[in-house]
């Protein structure tokens, strides 16, 4: 399994439009964060998490031409406003699965009701295979289970693909949850800055929980300027945790 980070800044990224923040104008590349997504190659099937404001260019970074499919954590701007951008995938492959909790595609389908409800039969329009989880399900004989976790007070969805797990937006999982990941070879979870925040893991807390579920590694993901700059907190943390960056890939055999 292959992993690739396409984006691992918060809804805003990094640089924020604007803004003089010292991170904001840090001239390491690693301090340069599209919004967070990911692109997973599992045994030859690209699967997309989340599809933000930024897919198309991450798409072309990343050179990445084919998808199989695209799951959702939740509906929120950052995480979903990029769908209409799977149109190439479309033309030259057909139909996208994509898969989500009924609430999170009711939202997409309001979005974008030209791609969920047809009308005109127009040819430019992406075509989408709707495909609702609540629990484990099975794609191309490749088992994924969805893990419910809290960003804030809305429940989202953080997904295990055998040894592997990833996360964003979390504040909170239940216990009964966290038994879904035990033995995990690699955990990627937010980390959103070091103040505390109402709706997403701080620093301290990502480490706490990261410890409490035990992976043999970690990766942070979500980070915003306000965590520091990459090199500083890559320094700070323990030894089996790492902060992502945009681009970084990894592969867990």
């Amino acid at each position: 399994m292959k992993i690739n980070f396409l984006g691992t800044g918060t809804s805003q990224g990094i640089p924020v439009i604007g803004s003089k923040h010292p991170v904001c104008l840090s001239p390491d590349k690693k301090d340069k964060r599209l919004r967070t997504s990911l692109l997973i190659d599992w045994k030859g099937d690209h699967i997309i998490i989340d599809c933000g404001p930024d897919f198309r260019y991450q798409m072309l970074r990343s050179n990445c031409s084919k998808i199989d499919a695209i799951l959702f954590t939740h509906e929120h701007n950052d995480h979903v406003s990029g769908l209409d951008d799977v149109r190439p995938f479309y033309f030259k492959y057909g139909t996208i699965p994509i898969y989500a909790e009924k609430r999170v595609l009711n939202s997409l389908t309001n979005r974008f009701p030209y791609i969920f409800n047809k009308v005109n039969n127009i040819p430019s329009v992406p075509s989408v295979k709707i495909n609702v989880i609540n629990d484990r399900f099975i794609f191309k004989n490749k088992t994924i289970i969805p893990v419910r976790a809290f960003h804030g007070k809305l429940p989202i969805f953080g997904y295990r693909f055998a040894d592997f797990a990833y996360f964003t937006d979390v504040k909170t999982i239940e216990e009964s949850e966290l038994k879904k990941l035990k033995n995990l070879k690699v955990l990627v979870i937010n980390a959103l800055r070091i103040e505390e925040h109402k709706s997403h893991l701080n620093l301290e807390d990502a480490i706490a929980l990261i410890q409490r579920i035990n992976p043999k590694k970690a990766y942070l993901t979500h980070v915003s300027h306000k965590l520091g700059f990459h090199e500083e907190i890559k320094r700070s943390l323990p030894k089996n945790i790492f902060l992502s960056y945009d681009g970084l890939e990894i592969e867990i055999n």
